[in-house]
């Protein structure tokens, strides 16, 4: 009777198995079931982040066409960073504030800091890019905002999340893009918004998300809603093309990966790589 061992010497050719080789096959051993809802819950992250390169792009044109006045900007995003700040600390009751060991002087002097050293450089984000044309900056921004939404940390445990060169990305970009607008004020506010949209929004975002699952879902319905409103000033078409990526990702991706995870067919049995699972530490004595 053949065995399955390569010590022996066997009356069967080197590639023989019995019909009892199959009865290990087991299939999809290590396959996730997804639930819709679930799918378009977690979406609302690349849904957020595509929001706010949009609110950011749009808010850059309006300050650059002079419909928007940086002490108005500067007003509004002080005015929101100190009601997010607040809702920060209330969704778990400052029990995350208590864990860090972080104290609200500290977190002042921090932003007190950034806020000086920005506004002492802005003169020379202002004049930066001067040697650089217009057209390469622009190319540059948007790469660099491209860049931003690939390396973005939705979640996902893999090689390419990297939040630190995100956010890197992201403030380059809006470097590059402060460095056309008409005053070094303007710059100092655009890259400061820019701090507040790219880096402490998502710590809210992520905060919302764990605590209050129904109020992160209406802040994400609401964000997206609130940067159509503001692309629908700018162009329809835009407007459109922008509503139905949202729509796409929200909805019809999670829906294609729920179909595409019924034709699954991953296959386990004998042929796989051994595993060893005994402790071999007592061997490295």
């Amino acid at each position: 009777r053949w065995q399955k061992v390569l010590y022996e010497r066997q009356p069967f050719p080197d590639n023989y198995v019995d019909q009892r080789f199959l009865e290990e096959l087991r299939k999809n051993v290590h396959a996730r079931q997804y639930r819709y809802r679930a799918v378009v819950f977690q979406s609302g992250a690349v849904v957020q982040q595509l929001c706010s390169v949009c609110v950011f792009v749009l808010t850059w044109w309006y300050m650059d066409a002079g419909m928007l006045s940086p002490q108005g900007l500067f007003g509004a995003a002080l005015v929101s960073s100190l009601l997010g700040y607040v809702l920060f600390d209330a969704v778990d009751g400052g029990a995350g504030r208590r864990e860090s060991g972080r104290t609200r002087w500290a977190d002042l002097k921090s932003t007190l800091v950034f806020a000086a050293f920005t506004y002492g450089f802005s003169p020379v984000l202002k004049t930066l890019t001067e040697s650089i044309s217009t057209d390469t900056i622009y190319a540059m921004s948007a790469l660099m905002l491209l860049g931003h939404l690939i390396f973005f940390n939705y979640g996902a445990n893999a090689a390419i999340v990297s939040s630190t060169l995100s956010l890197n990305m992201a403030i380059f970009a809006s470097v590059c893009l402060a460095s056309r607008l008409p005053r070094s004020l303007h710059a100092f506010v655009m890259v400061t918004f820019a701090m507040q949209i790219f880096a402490l929004w998502p710590m809210l975002q992520k905060k919302l998300k764990a605590q209050t699952p129904r109020c992160y879902v209406g802040v994400t319905v609401l964000f997206a809603l609130a940067a159509l409103a503001g692309l629908i000033t700018v162009s329809s078409v835009g407007a459109v093309l922008f509503a139905l990526l949202l729509l796409a990702i929200s909805c019809l991706c999670p829906y294609c990966l729920i179909r595409l995870q019924l034709l699954k067919d991953n296959i386990h049995g004998p042929w796989d790589e051994a595993e060893i699972k005994e402790d071999l530490s007592r061997f490295l004595m």
